[in-house]
């Protein structure tokens, strides 16, 4: 149980150091090459650590779904950072879980897999919470829309993971991920320009960036192995007033109840759906 506990906060310091580190190379370069320095950063460390799936990786299995796969996530990635650029990142981090709303629509759609009422309950109260983020009374902000959108495609890309997962390692999927989107970033820096030279003083922001992507990933897996999601929801929760605090001390960032309440909602309603499908499935388990 402690161990999966540090896994977590492992987890939510690294998201926090992402978002950190992508504000601050916002100051100087393009979205684009901020994702691509990202990639460049972790490729090699991949390449090291994944010596020994060299024979699983050149089966190419599964490679139209990685494809696709990235694509989504990518773009996800891409709105995501315009949201941390544009928005205060407690609204980011607020808005973003609302992943698993969408994590259960698409896999409804496509997999076929049943929503429960436990969890259509849940998807209500989190569309509340959105709702309460959002305060379209007040006037909504059309980058609030764009971190949608990435909640929206880390919930694709996660139910693509789904499927890749039946065949593939999680550590080829994150080593797929890191190849294929490299050149996806490369390919649209190319096209659009705006390439900038970084400074020296960018180079220990762009290496968080980089290794910190890889670590975000690798401690949620490490932790999800060793204690419940229904444990690690409440932990991963922290992000939003740890991210409040940091915005407010170093940009000033000032936000109000209603991000909290809103975030409540939404990671409580998670909680209770999450907690309730895991007994059920222990019992269905024990039946057998």
């Amino acid at each position: 149980m402690m161990i999966g506990i540090l896994w977590m906060t492992g987890c939510v310091a690294s998201f926090i150091a992402m978002a950190l580190s992508s504000r601050e190379l916002a100051d100087t370069m393009s979205i684009l090459q901020i994702l691509l320095l990202r990639s460049a950063v972790g490729l090699p460390v991949m390449l090291i650590l994944a010596r020994h799936l060299l024979p699983e990786l050149m089966q190419w299995r599964d490679l139209r779904l990685h494809v696709i796969r990235n694509a989504v996530h990518f773009s996800a990635q891409y709105c995501w950072t315009v949201g941390i650029v544009l928005l205060p990142l407690a609204y980011v981090f607020a808005l973003e879980f609302t992943m698993p709303i969408w994590v259960a629509i698409f896999a409804w759609a496509a997999l076929g897999e049943r929503i429960t009422r436990v969890r259509m309950v849940a998807m209500g109260v989190s569309f509340i919470g959105v709702l309460i983020v959002l305060r379209p009374d007040a006037g909504l902000d059309p980058a609030a829309l764009i971190v949608l959108a990435a909640a929206a495609g880390y919930g694709a890309s996660a139910v693509f993971v789904k499927r890749l997962i039946a065949h593939s390692s999680p550590a080829v999927i994150v080593t797929w991920m890191v190849i294929m989107q490299l050149p996806m970033a490369l390919l649209l820096l190319l096209i659009t320009g705006g390439w900038v030279m970084p400074a020296w003083g960018d180079m220990p922001w762009i290496l968080i960036l980089g290794l910190t992507t890889l670590s975000a990933h690798y401690t949620m897996a490490r932790a999800l192995r060793v204690m419940d999601a229904s444990l690690a929801i409440p932990i991963d929760f922290l992000r939003v007033p740890l991210i409040a605090i940091i915005g407010w001390l170093f940009y000033g960032e000032a936000v109000g109840a209603t991000i909290f309440v809103g975030t409540a909602l939404i990671a409580g309603a998670n909680f209770v759906a999450v907690r309730a499908e895991t007994k059920a499935a222990r019992k269905r388990g024990a039946r057998q």
